[in-house]
């Protein structure tokens, strides 16, 4: 469809950079709106269990038969009776202990997620850089062969050449063709999955990165790690503070195995065979602890708190293992793109230079430069999946220790 005349073009939206990506995340992913939504109910809950019990206004009126009442056999009577629970144990004071400990909870556990989405927004950026460098590179090939092919095809209508030669160096120029759609493809896939995250929606037409593959120049330690991730982490603290609101929740069932008071007030009004008269009254109940001392209640809170515990226990082994599995894939990420580019790149690149300037003058075959192109072709594709390895792992070890925000 040909656009009107005078209209104007859209700009491309400007290239994303690793913090604006992650911002957007923080701002527009759908699921972390839906887990903010449970610290505000946490809240709420606090609110609740500070509540006081409400007082019971009764108000009652008999009326007998007239004829009953003019014979002075029996009166009118209205009563106002007001009746008010006195909680003891500490039953108000435990619950909003164990609603603002829930709040803590549900709001460490919304960092946590905040947590995980951040490295899952790295992830994705980093494939959209990977493949967008792997797609360099094909068309890079692309465009060699391209090159050669024009020159083959004058070289063959001079005589210079076989025909033979031309059709082999046109191959290999589909086959670099299709690489080109093959990492074409993959880079629209890892754009879909970072306009996910990020809250754009499935697609992500239009969206590209800024920014190279991140690279640290100082070297992790293990141990400052793993102590600022027993420190740290959203979720440990998150299984911390549970354990917490299980202790306070057992004190909570044991202040409700406490008995309540019951204080009433009563106000009788009678009328009848000419007289009237006031009735005050005021009692005093409490029930009886026979069968209910909430014993149920008081077990469960045992047994949910020994569990916590366990589960706490299980969670910090869990992030050691983690921890260690990540620091491995570190080392051994920063090591190989070291290797390769100490040991690796620059002669590859060297070779294919060479036999494309000898293939080009008649003195090496064509085998000889498709081989040293797809050497060179493996050298730095391998190159870019360790700078994309090496990137990951910071990434993660920057997750495993608790840190939230880029």
């Amino acid at each position: 469809m040909v656009a009107p005349a005078g209209a104007q073009t859209p700009a491309a939206a400007a290239p994303l950079t690793i913090d604006q990506a992650v911002s957007e995340a923080l701002d527009h992913n759908l699921s972390l709106l839906a887990e903010r939504f449970n610290v505000t109910v946490a809240a709420a809950a606090v609110v609740t269990a500070g509540l006081r019990p409400n007082p019971v206004v009764t108000v009652n009126a008999m009326l007998p038969d007239q004829a009953l009442v003019d014979a002075g056999v029996s009166t009118r009577e209205g009563v106002v009776r007001t009746d008010y629970v006195v909680e003891r144990g500490g039953k108000r004071e435990r619950r909003v202990e164990q609603a603002a400990l829930a709040r803590s909870v549900a709001e460490l556990q919304l960092l946590n997620t905040t947590r995980t989405l951040v490295l899952d927004v790295e992830r994705a950026f980093t494939d959209v850089q990977l493949a967008k460098l792997n797609l360099a590179l094909a068309r890079e090939n692309l465009a060699a062969f391209t090159s050669v092919v024009t020159v083959n095809t004058e070289r063959v209508r001079t005589g210079d050449l076989s025909q033979v030669e031309l059709s082999r160096s046109r191959l290999a120029a589909l086959q670099f063709e299709n690489d080109v759609q093959q990492q074409a493809a993959k880079l629209s896939v890892a754009r879909s999955h970072l306009s996910t995250l990020i809250g754009r929606g499935p697609g992500g037409d239009g969206l590209d990165v800024a920014g190279e593959l991140r690279r640290d120049a100082e070297a992790r330690d293990r141990t400052v790690l793993a102590a600022r991730a027993l420190e740290q982490r959203p979720d440990l603290r998150a299984a911390r503070s549970d354990q917490a609101r299980s202790v306070a929740d057992l004190r909570l069932q044991l202040a409700n195995g406490t008995v309540d008071y019951t204080i009433s007030g009563e106000y009788h009004r009678q009328e009848g065979g000419g007289l009237t008269g006031n009735t005050y009254g005021a009692y005093f109940s409490v029930p009886l602890p026979v069968f209910n001392r909430n014993q149920g209640e008081v077990a469960r809170a045992r047994a949910q708190q020994q569990q916590l515990d366990a589960k706490t226990k299980a969670l910090e082994a869990d992030i050691g293992s983690e921890l260690e599995a990540a620091f491995s894939e570190y080392t051994a990420a920063r090591r190989i793109v070291e290797r390769i580019e100490t040991d690796m790149l620059a002669q590859a690149r060297d070779v294919r230079t060479t036999m494309e300037y000898s293939y080009r003058r008649g003195e090496a075959s064509f085998v000889e430069f498709l081989d040293a192109v797809r050497a060179f072709n493996d050298t730095t594709q391998s190159y870019n999946e360790a700078r994309a390895d090496y990137a990951r792992s910071l990434y993660e070890l920057d997750a495993i220790s608790g840190k939230v925000t880029p």
